[in-house]
């Protein structure tokens, strides 16, 4: 999983880097608004692909007497901040950017330059899109889209995905936008695709605050790995009853988990310990994600 959010991470950033520059240059060249828009865009996502990959390493390091569980949550975390930059360093940018060419409005010039830099730009943002879309359709299963992003723990890949979707939407609309003040003879227009640019990003940017909000909480692991822990531990022998079972990600392959089990009253102390190895070794045999799982001796209804 680690290996394909990283390929995932550097396609997008070696493809936003190479469209920043060649953004900026056309911007500057044709003193298109929308087209600074899109540049300001690239680099915003640049610097997502470079905070997600630090999120990575940062969530790899081993636990230590400070933080006893690791650090797998600095992942959730620095997605967090991803999206208040889109929204912040995208989202706004592009819509003041829109606002004020609207109010001082300037002709653009070799309009030419413009298209040949969106063309260019789409076919980098859509292989870096295909490459996002092959590793989350590989993770996500029989899901559906929306469902497999709502679960999934793993926000390298659907917050690349997610931007990915937004870049092509931005050219898109820079273009249509872009086309219609050329066109028209009427600059605003391109300001007023500048708005809809930010409008598209502040939408993405919520969406992505929301999932990894949740995930920076605490989500659960999925309902096939909490009733596999459940199943194993209730098929050991001794154990009367599992009263719970809770799994929860600290990272996208780290789950911790707790299980409550009533044991056999005529069970010996040894027993019980030999019981909860088995159950212990079972699980991370069946499930290596599952990093951490403490178990609690508890009669039924304690």
């Amino acid at each position: 999983m680690a290996s394909g959010s990283k390929f995932v991470i550097y396609a997008a950033l070696a493809g936003n880097l190479a469209i920043a520059a060649v953004k900026f240059g056309a911007a500057l060249f044709t003193g298109s608004s929308a087209m600074l828009t899109e540049a300001i865009h690239s680099v915003v996502d640049t610097g997502n692909q470079g905070l997600l990959l630090y999120g990575l390493a940062r969530s790899r390091r081993p636990a230590d007497l400070v933080h006893p569980l690791g650090y797998g949550r600095e992942l959730y975390f620095w997605s967090f901040v991803v999206a208040l930059l889109i929204f912040a360093g995208g989202a706004g940018v592009s819509i003041y950017e829109g606002i004020h060419h609207i109010q001082a409005p300037e002709a653009i010039t070799s309009p030419w330059v413009n298209f040949a830099v969106l063309g260019a730009s789409f076919l980098f943002e859509g292989a870096s899109w295909l490459v996002a879309r092959r590793e989350f359709s590989r993770s996500k299963g029989d899901l559906g889209w929306w469902q497999a992003i709502h679960r999934s723990k793993d926000p390298a890949t659907f917050v690349t995905l997610f931007e990915d979707t937004a870049a092509l939407a931005g050219i898109v609309i820079a273009a249509i936008f872009i086309g219609l003040a050329v066109w028209t003879g009427d600059p605003r227009l391109d300001g007023v695709g500048s708005i809809l640019i930010g409008c598209v990003l502040a939408t993405v940017a919520a969406l992505l605050a929301r999932e990894s909000k949740g995930l920076l909480i605490g989500e659960r692991a999925s309902p096939e790995l909490t009733d596999r822990i459940r199943a194993i531990a209730g098929a050991e022998p001794g154990v009367c009853a599992v009263n719970e079972a809770i799994a929860i990600h600290l990272a996208p392959d780290q789950v911790v988990a707790v299980v409550s089990l009533d044991f056999d009253d005529d069970l010996t102390t040894r027993r019980i310990e030999t019981a909860v190895r088995s159950i212990e070794a079972q699980v991370r045999e069946s499930s290596p994600e599952v990093a951490n799982i403490y178990i609690r001796p508890e009669a039924r209804g304690g």
